[in-house]
């Protein structure tokens, strides 16, 4: 089947985070977002994709930082209801009565409750005119909540972190589901080196 260009994104499971950042004038803004990604590794670059007008990159040209949240999929409501366009001056954190987390190396607060917390700074932005912006954050302090660890990984399967899959009129909420196929890394490579 041949996809028109408005299903690719039916294709391609995304991961959901919510991005708090806080204005020039102290208002705290939550914006749920799908496109994510690290710079390769180690982790210390993640790429956010964003439409122009949104009260979130504002905020980061003006105040140069970020944090990105990762929640586990019982926050579906709290993602939904940040999700919604409110004026610049309404505080999200209280619209979606998420609690505020301290955070450690940036000024904006992190969301109690989430799986892992990714502070960041801004790096870089590449401008598309008049269409979208990526934003490159260097990350200064990564934190998660010890529950979901064990041996060192993440327990997905107990943390739940949440994605999403596309459809016609609405979205699919997923998380990931272990296939019982563990491989290490070294295995990518000719001699296991």
């Amino acid at each position: 089947m041949i996809l028109e260009p408005n299903k690719r994104e039916q294709v391609i499971p995304m991961p959901v985070v919510l991005i708090s950042t806080v204005s020039k004038e102290g208002i705290r803004n939550i914006a749920p977002y799908a496109n994510v990604m690290p710079v390769l590794r180690p982790w210390n670059l993640i790429a956010i994709a964003s439409w122009i007008k949104r009260d979130t990159l504002d905020n980061i040209r003006e105040t140069k930082e970020f944090v990105i949240n990762v929640p586990s999929a019982d926050l579906v409501e709290e993602v939904m209801i940040c999700s919604k366009n409110y004026p610049k001056e309404v505080d999200e954190f209280v619209e979606a009565k998420l609690k505020e987390k301290q955070s450690k190396k940036v000024n904006v607060p992190s969301i109690e409750g989430c799986i892992a917390w990714l502070e960041c700074i801004l790096d870089k932005e590449i401008i598309e005119e008049g269409k979208y912006s990526i934003i490159i954050g260097k990350v200064v302090y990564l934190e998660s909540d010890n529950q979901y660890f064990k041996n060192g990984d993440m327990d997905f399967e107990v943390a739940r972190p949440l994605s999403m899959m596309a459809g016609d009129e609405g979205m699919y909420f997923t998380v990931p589901k272990d296939t019982g196929d563990y491989r290490k890394y070294a295995e990518m490579f000719i001699g296991g080196k």
